[in-house]
């Protein structure tokens, strides 16, 4: 894509942030943002009339999703090079496909998902019906993030659709290009009674969060978070939070380094850092750290040429304040043995390693989000878990040794979001585990199924009926008190370990009682014709 196309992108970009809301009205000849009250109370009214629940309608969305995002995946690719400079390999590898392929795995499983479910039940209510009810909590907020801008705003999304919300996107206004294609582009596949897109700054959205949503589903930073989660106490509102936080890796003299190396490298270079669970920082010997670093200076000869910065697949940071933030790290923050290497204009810097760091030097008290990897040395895995848990909980936490034993014992004595084993990144991929953070690092989870019942609510649902024997035996609740009825109430109503096969009791009782009163009715019949006789 040229220079001239990229700039155009931008221009039209800036000016559609200068208005942000759509549908403005006019006011003394000026335009005016929308009323978010009124955008709020119109999804709202939609959802009461139960416009978003069929399934039908769930699965018809999901699928103009995906249509959209085939049809104008170069819309997306030339969006996602103006905010990031991002290779086209990366755009469809770290977002388009993978938003296809989760939209393919929910519509495999929605029905499943929302059937009604018949847990176990107890002797008390041998004779109800126990189910689960899946309901959708009404109009979603979905705050996504910049440095994914695609991916962090739509897989929630689809989730929400999927469990029958109604939905306001706002996308992250860092990621101008990106933000400006979702607010186009989603009213013409998405039902814009059900789905709006807001979009603003931090005006925008404080006015946002003074709305009460049914749920709020944010991505972002630990700081934003707790203004997130704050705004949402005021009316008891549901949040899940995907945060950050330094992400520790671990790596122990055991592993094959140079495929380990290149395993961690590669976490860290994609999106030049700028991921919530990209490797934060390394735990490691001096000796292993000398491997690795002589293994870094290889492999990014082998990945990116002896220019890196002519490299088309390495991405730039997002903003210029971004980029001057990291590169403050790279002044006394340990020495530099690897990159280290700086543009303004192009807000490059190359992939770097620090040595020598301490862990009170600033680049250890903050997610660094670029693509700078300090090493601290520890002589064993002991020392590691006692710094990992000296701060706060990861969102990931990464172990690279062969040993079972080292394995286990991190994995058991580190708290974390997740953990992943001799790789980074991969465990994001496995639809069928949770994501999501613990502690600092967030609130909730999704991913697969899990996105689904996020933004579901599970109503138990107890349904009785007018059950002679069933009454005979429940009637011990009710006055004139006695110890006997006490007595009756606490063994019927007695936790009990599940009897195998208990669910086809009923069917069993019912072919005996069959047979029963066919034993019963011959021997009537044989008395009849003995008195005959």
């Amino acid at each position: 894509m040229s220079n001239d196309t990229v700039n155009k992108i931008k221009e039209d970009c800036i000016k559609i942030q200068v208005q942000p809301a759509r549908n403005h009205h006019k006011a003394n000849g000026k335009q005016a943002p929308e009323n978010y009250a009124d955008v709020v109370q119109r999804l709202r009214d939609t959802f009461q009339r139960g416009k978003s629940k069929p399934i039908e309608w769930r699965i018809k969305q999901l699928k103009q999703v995906l249509r959209m995002i085939t049809e104008t995946n170069s819309d997306i690719i030339a969006a996602l090079a103006s905010d990031l400079h991002r290779s086209k390999f990366e755009t469809y590898a770290l977002e388009i496909d993978y938003i296809i392929q989760e939209i393919k795995y929910t519509l495999m499983h929605i029905k499943e998902w929302s059937a009604t479910e018949k847990p176990p039940k107890g002797l008390a209510n041998f004779f109800d019906s126990v189910e689960i009810r899946k309901d959708p909590y009404g109009v979603v907020l979905v705050m996504g993030a910049w440095n994914y801008p695609l991916q962090l705003s739509l897989l929630p999304m689809i989730g929400a659709i999927a469990a029958g919300n109604c939905v306001i996107l706002k996308p992250s206004e860092v990621a101008v290009a990106t933000a400006k294609y979702l607010y186009e582009t989603i009213p013409k596949y998405l039902d814009t009674e059900c789905c709006h897109v807001v979009l603003g700054g931090i005006q925008e959205t404080t006015e946002l969060l003074n709305q009460r949503f049914d749920y709020i589903f944010y991505t972002g930073s630990s700081m934003v978070g707790k203004i997130v989660r704050n705004a949402a106490n005021k009316y008891l509102t549901p949040v899940t939070l995907e945060l950050g936080g330094k992400s520790p890796v671990y790596i122990d003299n055991t592993v094959d380094m140079p495929m380990a190396a290149k395993r961690i490298l590669w976490g860290k270079c994609i999106n030049v850092g700028q991921t919530c669970i990209a490797p934060d920082y390394i735990l490691c010997t001096t000796e292993v750290q000398n491997k690795f670093v002589e293994e870094v200076k290889k492999i990014l000869k082998e990945w990116y040429g002896e220019n890196v910065q002519e490299s088309p697949d390495l991405a730039r940071i997002i903003t210029d304040k971004h980029y001057q933030r990291l590169v403050s790290y790279l002044n006394g923050n340990g020495k530099i043995a690897v990159g280290g290497d700086t543009n303004p204009t192009e807000r490059y810097i190359s992939p770097t390693i620090l040595v020598n760091v301490k862990s009170t030097d600033p680049i250890m008290q903050d997610e660094i989000f670029g693509p700078i990897l300090p090493i601290i040395n520890v002589d064993n895995a002991y020392e590691a878990i006692e710094f990992i848990n000296k701060r706060e909980r990861p969102l990931v936490l990464y172990v690279f040794s062969m040993s079972k034993r080292v394995q286990d014992l991190i994995i058991n004595q580190i708290s974390s979001g997740a953990v992943c084993v001799n790789d980074t990144i991969l465990q994001y991929t496995v639809e069928t585990l949770p994501f999501g953070g613990v502690g600092n690092s967030g609130i909730g989870a999704y991913h697969g199924k899990y996105t689904y019942d996020t933004f579901t609510h599970k109503k138990g649902c107890l349904i009785r009926n007018y059950n002679k024997i069933a009454e005979m035996l429940g009637k011990n609740r009710f006055s004139p008190y006695s110890d006997k009825k006490l007595m009756l109430l606490r063994h019927l109503l007695e936790r009990r370990p599940g009897i195998p096969g208990i669910k086809y009791l009923p069917y069993i009782l019912m072919f005996g009682l069959g047979i029963l009163i066919t034993v019963g009715f011959k021997a009537i019949l044989k008395n009849v014709n003995t008195d005959e006789q």
